[in-house]
């Protein structure tokens, strides 16, 4: 891992699958993938509730031989406060946003409620209640617990509260009052975004007293893209949200007690953005949506290659993953490793968590050829 972050080439490729909210997998691909392997269903746990990601079991990981572990400080497993709501379970979470998902059929929660949503003041933004920042004393707790654990194998740790000061920002205030904010009242908007980076930035600064000795890898997000384009104009994002983005980047690597690579999660047609995204502090770009417009593996790799460690891209996960043969999977990763791993700089993971209806049949057919041609 730590090679190929340094733009080397390692013996092989690192294969990551749970190391970080955006690599993981479905449960219910997760648990057909299990019975495929013969091992042991029972004592599956949820890893994460809005999105239904399994808790991936140190077996699996020993046995699919995955390069890197997340740090996991957020509890674990169902929301305790579910509500019956008919048709729909919802819960509310700690920033005040509603969720709901079918109980026939459905697959993940969506947003239903936005606490700052219609017509909003100054003081509104400001009162708006945030989650409560990380305990030490459970930071340490979580410390110990991993001195006892094996480290042959890079770490990851992200601040609680999921999206980046972007989504969040979208989240609380709703889609599309937010945008509008934007266009037409920045000053409110941004008083938003600059509460929601210093909460980050409190956030960070306790999980680096903890963890700043042995993370490797500080995981952020902030989906800035359509499968088309990006959500805001380039000059927008110059101008509103970059400067939160330095800002908070920067913090990190300052904390940390180690070096740390800063990994940046955007979906979509992010390619107009990444030379913003290199300036402001990232070190490592995620999910490489290769089905978007100009996320061309080749061409990102020529182009942006000797800055950026491309984590993800190894497979199509909308079409080639979940519906294509065994054979069309195999070729599009021996595509993907033939693209982004000459030097190194690449840490193969499928694009995006693995999604509930792909066959363990094709997660296996991607680890193998992994294996055989993912050396150096």
């Amino acid at each position: 891992m730590l090679t190929a972050l340094q733009h080397k080439e390692p013996d092989k490729v690192p294969f990551d699958l749970g190391g970080t909210s955006v690599t993981g997998i479905h449960r219910c691909a997760y648990q057909r993938l299990v019975t495929h392997l013969g091992i042991d269903a029972r004592g599956f746990k949820l890893h994460d509730t809005i999105t239904q990601r399994a808790e991936i079991s140190e077996e699996i990981c020993q046995r699919l031989k995955v390069d890197v572990r997340m740090i996991d400080i957020v509890t674990k497993g169902e929301v305790s406060d579910l509500q019956d709501e008919g048709n729909y379970t919802s819960f509310t979470d700690d920033f005040g946003i509603k969720w709901a998902m079918p109980k026939r059929g459905g697959l993940y929660y969506d947003m239903r409620a936005h606490p700052l949503s219609g017509s909003i003041t100054v003081k509104d933004v400001q009162e708006q209640p945030l989650p409560p920042l990380p305990e030490p004393a459970n930071l340490q707790e979580t410390k110990w617990s991993l001195k006892e654990s094996p480290t042959d194998y890079a770490l990851t740790i992200a601040a609680p509260g999921g999206g980046g000061i972007f989504e969040l920002a979208s989240w609380l205030r709703g889609f599309k009052e937010f945008y509008m904010d934007l266009a037409g009242n920045p000053s409110l908007a941004t008083l938003l975004l600059d509460r929601l980076t210093d909460f980050k930035i409190q956030s960070w600064d306790r999980l680096l007293d903890a963890f700043g000795d042995m993370a490797q890898i500080a995981l952020e997000a902030d989906d800035l893209s359509t499968q088309e384009g990006l959500l805001i104009s380039p000059a927008m994002y110059r101008r509103l949200i970059k400067p939160r983005h330095k800002r908070l980047f920067e913090f990190i690597k300052k904390k940390s007690q180690a070096p740390i690579y800063i990994f940046f999660h955007s979906c979509g047609a992010v390619y107009d953005l990444i030379p913003d995204l290199i300036d402001a502090g990232v070190d490592i770009l995620n999910p490489v949506q290769v089905s978007a417009a100009k996320m061309d593996t080749r061409r990102l790799k020529k182009e942006f290659g000797d800055e950026l460690v491309f984590w993800g891209g190894g497979v199509d996960t909308q079409h080639v993953l979940p519906h294509g043969t065994s054979t069309e999977v195999r070729d599009e990763v021996k595509r993907r490793i033939d693209d982004l791993a000459p030097g190194g700089g690449f840490i193969f993971a499928a694009v995006h968590n693995i999604q509930a209806d792909v066959p363990p049949e094709n997660i296996m057919a991607m680890w193998e050829v992994l294996q055989e041609y993912g050396v150096y």
